[in-house]
């Protein structure tokens, strides 16, 4: 009966639904069309708030509005085919969407996006699969992607949250080798694994050379951006640190100094 279900639910993807007069598409990593018609407003609606990333050269031609999980679409004139981003607030999940703007007197209903899901067949067989790439790695690829490459270029990572950092964290015990300063830029989580990307900047008067070895904290994995740090003042004394623990977030993973030992008693 649940494929029976499924079955349906799937090929009603890009049918009006009778009640409601809504376009119902399904996101499932495959960019969406969206058509539009010149001088008429498209509403698209989905389950929580994004940001619309477009490209440059439409952007006096597309009114583009976001509120509260619904985006409005408003052609001027006639676009060619043009993709769009929309980002996630909450977890920085992106869809794609591609629109092209045609002269017309056609009403176009309101679009619901929903994403894809699994019926527990393919659950199952996702489980028995083996996973063609280990999560650290699409973990730590996907918070370098964050932090340095542009919206339009971040590949999206289904299940993906993005996690709150904690202020408390004593980094000054991470890699007490190393005259360095530390702060932490942004965390994520997927499945029972976190990411922490740390910035680490020389406060020292040489260059160091960085060793995951040399991180006091119970790791995971550990990547840095660069090998080594150049002298204090120059371009090269920063880096960026991407820090994998399992089961709990870097705070967690931290190691303690040992304790002082005590003055020795002196009997007189």
């Amino acid at each position: 009966m649940m494929r029976v279900l499924i079955l349906i639910l799937v090929m009603a993807s890009g049918w009006c639904s009778a009640a409601g007069a809504v376009e119902v598409k399904y996101w499932d990593r495959l960019p969406l069309a969206v058509p539009l018609t010149v001088g008429q407003e498209r509403v698209l609606m989905l389950d929580e708030d994004v940001r619309v990333g477009l490209p440059s050269a439409i952007a006096g031609k597309l009114r583009v509005q976001s509120v509260a999980g619904t985006v409005y679409l408003r052609a001027a004139e006639t676009l060619p085919p043009t993709r769009l981003q929309l980002q996630s607030v909450k977890t920085g999940d992106i869809i794609l969407i591609d629109i092209e703007a045609l002269e017309g007197s056609e009403a176009l209903e309101p679009v619901k996006i929903v994403a894809q899901a699994q019926s527990p067949d393919m659950e199952v067989a996702k489980d028995a699969a083996p996973v063609a790439t280990p999560v650290p790695v699409v973990l730590t690829r996907y918070a370098a992607q964050n932090l340095y490459a542009p919206l339009r270029t971040v590949a999206p990572l289904p299940g993906v949250q993005r996690v709150p950092l904690t202020d408390s964290i004593a980094f000054s015990t991470l890699l007490p080798t190393e005259r360095v300063s530390i702060k932490a830029l942004a965390a994520w989580r997927l499945s029972d694994y976190w990411v922490t990307s740390v910035k680490i900047v020389n406060r020292g008067p040489g260059k160091v050379a960085l060793d995951p070895r040399h991180l006091q904290a119970t790791l995971y994995a550990a990547t840095f951006q660069h090998a080594d740090l150049g002298l204090a003042g120059t371009p090269e004394d920063t880096t960026v640190a991407y820090l994998v623990t399992r089961g709990s977030d870097l705070k967690h993973a931290m190691l303690l100094p040992p304790p002082k030992p005590e003055a020795a008693d002196h009997e007189s």
